[in-house]
C-alpha cells in the first residue's frame, strides 16, 4: 500500500514553497493510485518555456515534440518526424512530419510550423544553436527542407532537442503560457513555487499514466525534506544530501555525462576589458606551469569518495565515455611532488617561506568562483584549495551570484558544470569563435590549431571523421598540452522515488538543467 501522508488535502506547504491545493480524492483513481506526479527535481526555467530561447536543450521539452528523440540506450529515433534524410553535400535535410500530431489547441502541426520554429531559433540567438542555418522551408503540408549555410556533422541533434513551436500561437508571452504538441499540457506557473501540466490525451504517443504532474520548486535541504514528508514523489539531490534511507522511497543513481570542471582564464592581465567592462586576464593562471602543477596534483578519486560520497567518476576531460573522447589525454593525477617541480621549473618559488609560491612578485594565488547554494560545487571548491595547498597555490573558494560569475569569468577561474550528448558543447567551450559568447568559452582560450580541429569535426561529412577532429582537439586542449581547464568529476544523477514509481530504463543524462529525469515520463507507472 502507499502511503496515506502522500497526499493530503488542500494547500500544504514544504519549507516555504506552497503546493497546489487538491483534495485527496482528486490525486487518486479507482484502486487507490494517485493520478497527480509530484516532482521536486530542481528549480524552474527563470526564461520559461520556448523552445527557440533554449528551453528543452538539456533534457525533455515536456510540452512539445521534437522531429528526432533519443532513446534510452541513446539511439536517434523519429519522434514528429516519420523519416528524414541529407543531402549528398550534406547542406539540405529533408524531413517527413507525421500527420497525426496536434498542438494542445486543436491545431494541427504542420511542416510549416517546422519551419517556423528553425527559422525562429536561428534568428533568436538562444541557446539553441542553429546559426548555421540558412533558410527552413514547408515543401508541403508534411515535408520540411532545412538548407545549412555549410555542412554540420552536429546538426542531428537540433532535430533532437528543438521543441516545435505553433506558428499562429508563438507571441511574445508564449514562453509563459507554451502550446505544445508534447505528452503534457501547460496548464499553470506559479513563479518561484511551481508548475502544472496535464496530460494531453490528444498526444500520438504512448499517453502518460498521471493526469497532472506538479513541478515543485524548492532548495536541496527542502526538497530532502519533501521527500522525508511523503510531500513528492521523486526529489532531484545532491550526492552530498543522498546518503540514508527514507521510508517507503528508494534511492536512484542514474549515470550522467554531467561534468565539474575549472575554466582558468587563459591570458595575462594587461588591464582590457571587454565592451561591457569585464575584466580580461589572470596572470597566475595565464601560466602553463600553473594549469598543469593544478591539473597534476588533484585527487580525482578523493574527490569523487569525499565530496559525492562515491555517486561518480573522475573526470579525464569534458566527453568522458561518449564516441568522440580521447582517452589518451589523460595525465596522472594526485602527484603534488610532481607538481612541485613543475611549478619550480617554471620558477614559481616560496622564497619568504609562507607556503605560497611567487614569481617576479606575483604570488601564486586566485579566487575559485562557484554558484552560490550548490553544495556539491562548493564542497569541490573547498577540497580544490585544500590539494592545492601543499604545493604553494592558494586558493580561495568563493561562492557568488551568476550575475557576478558572469562579470569576473574571463579574469577568475570559475567552476562550472558541463555535459551533453551533442558534440556541439565541446566546440563552445573551447572555440576562439564562441570566446565569451554567453558563458561558453569563459576562459577565452585560444588555439589555432585546435580551431581548426574543431571546424573540422563540425564539418564532417560522417560520425568517424568528426570523432577524428574531436580527439585531436583534445590532444591539444587537454592537461597534457594546454591543460585549458582541469577537470574534475562526472556527477551520478541522484534521486529519490517512491518505491512504487516505476521509472522505466534510464538514460545516460546529460546536465542537469532542463529536468532530464523526464525524458521517460510518458512511461512511468505505479507499479503498487
Amino acid at each position: 500500500m502507499r502511503r496515506s501522508a502522500r497526499f493530503r488535502a488542500a494547500a500544504v506547504a514544504v519549507a516555504g514553497i506552497a503546493l497546489a491545493s487538491c483534495s485527496t480524492e482528486a490525486h487518486r483513481a479507482s484502486g487507490g493510485r494517485p493520478v497527480e506526479l509530484r516532482l521536486a527535481i530542481g528549480g524552474e526555467s527563470e526564461e520559461g518555456y520556448d523552445p527557440t530561447l533554449g528551453w528543452g536543450r538539456y533534457g525533455s521539452p515536456l510540452f512539445h515534440s521534437t522531429l528526432l528523440a533519443r532513446d534510452a540506450d541513446l539511439n536517434i529515433v523519429n519522434d514528429l518526424a516519420t523519416r528524414y534524410e541529407v543531402s549528398p553535400d550534406r547542406l539540405v535535410w529533408t524531413v517527413d512530419v507525421r500527420a497525426d500530431a496536434k498542438f494542445s489547441d486543436g491545431r494541427p502541426v504542420t511542416a510549416r510550423d517546422v519551419a517556423y520554429t528553425f527559422t525562429a531559433a536561428s534568428k533568436s540567438g538562444g541557446a539553441t544553436d542553429v546559426t548555421v542555418l540558412r533558410e527552413a522551408v514547408a515543401v508541403d503540408e508534411d515535408t520540411v527542407e532545412l538548407r545549412l549555410t555549410k555542412p554540420q556533422s552536429t546538426f542531428v541533434n537540433r532535430l533532437v532537442s528543438l521543441g516545435i513551436v505553433p506558428e499562429h500561437a508563438h507571441g511574445p508571452d508564449y514562453a509563459r503560457k507554451p502550446v505544445g504538441s508534447g505528452p503534457f499540457v501547460f496548464e499553470q506557473w506559479d513563479e518561484g513555487q511551481q508548475l502544472i501540466v496535464r496530460r494531453n490525451d490528444a498526444y500520438y504517443g504512448a499517453k502518460p499514466a498521471f493526469e497532472r504532474v506538479v513541478f515543485v520548486f524548492t532548495g536541496e535541504d527542502a526538497s530532502l525534506a519533501a521527500a522525508r514528508s511523503g510531500q513528492v514523489d521523486l526529489a532531484a539531490l545532491p550526492s552530498s544530501l543522498a546518503t540514508g534511507e527514507i521510508p517507503g522511497m528508494r534511492l536512484t543513481r542514474v549515470e550522467s555525462v554531467d561534468n565539474r570542471g575549472i575554466a582558468f582564464p587563459f591570458q595575462p592581465d594587461e588591464g582590457r576589458r571587454t565592451d561591457e567592462g569585464r575584466p580580461i586576464g589572470n596572470d597566475v593562471t595565464s601560466d602553463l606551469a600553473v594549469r598543469r602543477a593544478v591539473n597534476v596534483a588533484l585527487d580525482r578519486r578523493a574527490l569523487v569518495d569525499g565530496v559525492l560520497n562515491g555517486f561518480g567518476r573522475p573526470a579525464t576531460g569534458p566527453v568522458d565515455g561518449l564516441p568522440w573522447h580521447e582517452p589518451a589525454t589523460a595525465v596522472p593525477d594526485d602527484d603534488p611532488e610532481g607538481a612541485k617541480r613543475v611549478l619550480e621549473a617554471a620558477g614559481w618559488v616560496d622564497a619568504d617561506g609562507d607556503g605560497v609560491r611567487e614569481r617576479g612578485g606575483r604570488r601564486a594565488e586566485f579566487p575559485l568562483l562557484y554558484p552560490a547554494g550548490d553544495s556539491v560545487r562548493q564542497g569541490l571548491a573547498l577540497a580544490v584549495a585544500d590539494m592545492l595547498k601543499p604545493i604553494g597555490v592558494a586558493v580561495t573558494a568563493q561562492g557568488e551570484s551568476w550575475e557576478v560569475i558572469r562579470t569576473r569569468m574571463h579574469a577568475d577561474p570559475v567552476l562550472f558544470g558541463w555535459g551533453s550528448h551533442d558534440a556541439t558543447e565541446m566546440h563552445n567551450l573551447y572555440s576562439s569563435a564562441q570566446a565569451g559568447v554567453e558563458l561558453w568559452n569563459p576562459a577565452l582560450y585560444r588555439s589555432p590549431v585546435v580551431d581548426a580541429e574543431l571546424d573540422a569535426a563540425m564539418a564532417a561529412a560522417d560520425p568517424g571523421q568528426a570523432a577524428a577532429h574531436w580527439k585531436a582537439a583534445q590532444r591539444q586542449f587537454g592537461p597534457g598540452a594546454d591543460a585549458a581547464w582541469a577537470w574534475l568529476v562526472n556527477l551520478d544523477h541522484t534521486y529519490y522515488a517512491d518505491a512504487c514509481l516505476d521509472l522505466g530504463k534510464l538514460q545516460v543524462e546529460p546536465h542537469g538543467h532542463g529536468w532530464p529525469i523526464t525524458r521517460g515520463i510518458a512511461g512511468w507507472s505505479w507499479t503498487c
